[in-house]
């Protein structure tokens, strides 16, 4: 049955991605229901080479307004991310060079394409604000500052905090959100969504927008992911459960079923599109007693599977998780790598793997108890190994890898 066109967009103002709408639902509800196709972006700074599933929750979004027919722009911000979001900070970022920048973000549109459309008639358009932002002169620069006071700016939660626990603030940290506000200025959109810890910045451009083209940018935030029990953001590289959407389906799956029981219900609710009725019901079932949690999570980690490689590769990943985790066989397909040296010590082995990035972490998963040599558990950090040809190396959980 054909939905209506005033359905989906019901469906769009009350997505159970969005948090809040600025400057209200109707707003946003009044302008999809005109004529007009807006122009929509959300922008992203490169400072990882991967895009994550904290991140898809607004390509998700935004799908829906692109199937509407409405303009997607997706701004990369090579200019910004070299300066550093002061977002969520108790210390100033460490600036990163225009290289790296460009370098991290050139496998972005092979992360998102099975989400938004990159080709045909309203494909993604891909921009840099370096394009405006490096040829701004000190006389723009300065009327663009006169825009803001630092009153605004130190309402921030985290410039308080660091007022309160006495240290720095950096006057490029009070740039940072007038330059992102400027992007909605240069590219004179619409409506802007991303995260909820955005929304300052957002809003700041949603006041540029204003002043300096005299219309009103619709800013939309999404929900994001937290884990309920810690409060902290679950897609973190420091703080444990960073699923890339660049991993492997294998890694994916994995990756999905470490994940803490406790934020099955939200990932299926920001990160995937099955239907609110059916997660009403994943959320009754996790309430029961009776039902394994790992079975529901096996459920999630092939919709997201599924979502990025397609329904016969995430069934192939769920037989593979379980042939490692529940029948304890090695992998179909094991990395290997060639160790020159007869004896070795165990950090510069673990090294060698390319499936560590240092001593340090090397060190403290020997340590941790997490690295098996031919089936053995290794517990000292200082230990020389033997190299034996066909050996396995088993890093964590989910890492293999056969020396030659």
């Amino acid at each position: 049955m054909k939905i209506k066109k005033s359905e989906k967009i019901e469906e769009i103002i009350n997505s159970r991605y969005i948090e809040r709408i600025y400057p209200s639902k109707e707003k946003l509800k009044e302008v999809l229901s005109s004529q007009k196709k807006i122009t929509i972006y959300v922008g992203v700074d490169p400072t990882g080479a991967d895009l994550h599933l904290g991140h898809s929750t607004n390509f998700l979004f935004l799908k829906k307004l692109q199937k509407l027919g409405h303009k997607v722009i997706f701004l990369i911000g090579d200019f910004t991310a070299q300066i550093g979001d002061p977002t969520g900070k108790s210390k100033s970022r460490k600036p990163i060079a225009h290289k790296q920048v460009l370098i991290n973000c050139r496998e972005y549109k092979k992360q998102v394409q099975e989400i938004l459309e990159f080709g045909g008639k309203n494909a993604v358009i891909f921009k840099f604000n370096s394009k405006w932002l490096s040829p701004l002169n000190l006389e723009k620069i300065i009327g663009l500052m006169s825009r803001a006071t630092v009153g605004q700016m130190i309402k921030r939660d985290m410039f308080k905090k660091r007022i309160k626990e006495k240290k720095e603030i950096f006057f490029h940290e009070f740039l940072y959100p007038l330059l992102q506000g400027y992007d909605s200025v240069a590219m004179r959109v619409d409506a802007e969504v991303g995260g909820n810890d955005q929304t300052f910045n957002m809003m700041v451009g949603r006041d540029l927008v204003r002043d300096y083209l005299d219309k009103e940018k619709i800013v939309i935030t999404t929900k994001l992911l937290i884990n309920p029990k810690t409060q902290k953001k679950l897609m973190s590289k420091s703080e444990g459960g960073f699923v890339a959407l660049s991993d492997d389906p294998n890694q994916m799956y994995g990756k999905v079923m470490a994940l803490p029981d406790e934020v099955i219900s939200s990932v299926f609710s920001l990160c995937t599109e099955v239907s609110d009725s059916e997660i009403k019901k994943i959320e009754k079932d996790l309430k029961q007693k009776g039902i394994n949690p790992k079975n529901i999570k096996s459920k999630l980690a092939k919709e997201i599977v599924k979502i990025y490689y397609g329904g016969k590769v995430a069934e192939k990943a769920e037989k593979e998780f379980s042939k490692i985790f529940k029948d304890k066989k090695e992998p179909s397909v094991i990395i290997k790598v060639k160790i020159k040296e007869k004896e070795i010590n165990i950090l510069d082995l673990l090294i060698k793997t390319g499936q560590v990035d240092s001593k340090a972490n090397a060190k403290r998963l020997v340590i941790q108890r997490a690295i098996k040599i031919e089936g053995k558990l290794k517990e000292d950090w200082k230990e020389q190994i033997k190299i034996r040809k066909g050996a396995i190396v088993k890093i964590g959980k989910r890492r293999f890898v056969k020396l030659t």
